[in-house]
C-alpha cells in the first residue's frame, strides 16, 4: 500500500505538469478490470453469476471455499451458447481461464449435495482485453504537442506508468488471494480449536463419572452390612 501511495503521488505531480488535455487521457489508465466477491451459499442451494464478455478477450476466475463442513463445493462455467467449459466436483479451490466470445458467461457454485452445512465462498474475476469498441490505445498521441519533456519522451513515461500499474495490480491480486487463504486457514484452526475443547470436556466428564463409580464400589466392599443384637 505504501508503494501504491507513492506511485499515486508521483502520478498526480506528473499530471499537473502536463497540459490539461493530456491529464484527461492519463486518468483513463486508472480503470481496473479486476473484481472479487465473498458470499454465503446456504445448504442445498445453487448460486449462479453472469459476466458479459467480448470476442477475443480473456476471463480468469479463481475461487476458494473459506468456511463450511468439508470446505468443498461444485463449480461450473458455461459459454453463451450453454456449453459447459469447466466442471469441478467437491473442490475447495480452483483457477480457470477462458478465451471468450461475445455474450454472457455463466459460472455457478452448487451446494445442493450438502443438506446441513452452508459454505462461505470467495471468488475473483480478472478480465483482459476488454477495451470498448472503437477505443484506440494510441489515442493519447494526438494530444502530444512537443517531442520531449525533461529529456524524456512521453512514450517512455507512458510505458513506465503502464508497467508500474500492471505490477501494482498483480500485487493487489496476490494480496487478495493470500487474504482468502488466511481466512480459510483461520476458520479451520477455529474449528479444530472448538473440537479439541469439546473432546477435552467430554473426557473430563467421563473421568469424573468413572472416579465416582470406583469410589462407590470400594466403599461398598468395606461396608459392614451385618447387624449386631444387644
Amino acid at each position: 500500500m505504501q508503494v501504491a501511495r507513492v506511485f499515486l503521488s508521483l502520478l498526480s505531480v506528473f499530471i499537473v505538469a502536463l497540459p490539461p488535455e493530456s491529464s484527461v487521457v492519463l486518468a483513463a489508465f486508472s480503470q481496473s478490470m479486476d473484481s472479487d466477491f465473498t458470499f454465503t451459499l446456504p445448504a442445498g442451494r445453487k448460486e449462479c453469476f453472469y459476466q458479459t464478455m467480448k470476442k477475443d478477450a480473456s476471463l480468469e476466475i479463481e475461487y476458494q471455499v473459506l468456511d463450511g463442513a468439508g470446505l468443498d463445493v461444485d463449480f461450473l462455467i458455461s459459454s453463451p451458447s450453454g456449453h459447459v467449459l469447466y466442471n469441478d466436483y467437491r473442490k475447495s479451490d480452483g483457477v480457470h481461464t477462458v478465451e471468450t466470445e461475445d455474450g454472457d458467461y455463466m459460472f455457478c457454485f452448487d451446494n445442493t449435495f450438502s443438506t446441513v452445512s452452508e459454505k462461505i465462498i470467495f471468488f475473483e474475476l480478472i478480465l483482459d482485453n476488454m477495451e470498448a469498441e472503437g477505443e484506440d490505445p494510441e489515442e493519447w498521441k494526438e494530444y502530444v504537442h512537443g517531442t520531449d519533456m525533461l529529456d524524456m519522451k512521453l512514450e517512455d513515461i507512458m510505458d513506465t506508468m503502464n508497467s508500474v500499474k500492471s505490477r501494482l495490480g498483480k500485487s493487489l491480486q496476490i494480496q487478495t488471494v493470500l487474504r482468502a487463504f488466511e481466512a480459510r486457514d483461520r476458520n479451520i484452526q477455529e474449528s479444530n480449536f472448538d473440537r479439541v475443547n469439546w473432546w477435552s470436556i467430554t473426557n473430563l466428564v467421563v473421568m469424573v463419572l468413572v472416579s465416582a463409580v470406583q469410589v462407590y464400589l470400594l466403599r461398598s466392599l468395606f461396608e459392614d452390612k451385618s447387624k449386631t443384637r444387644t
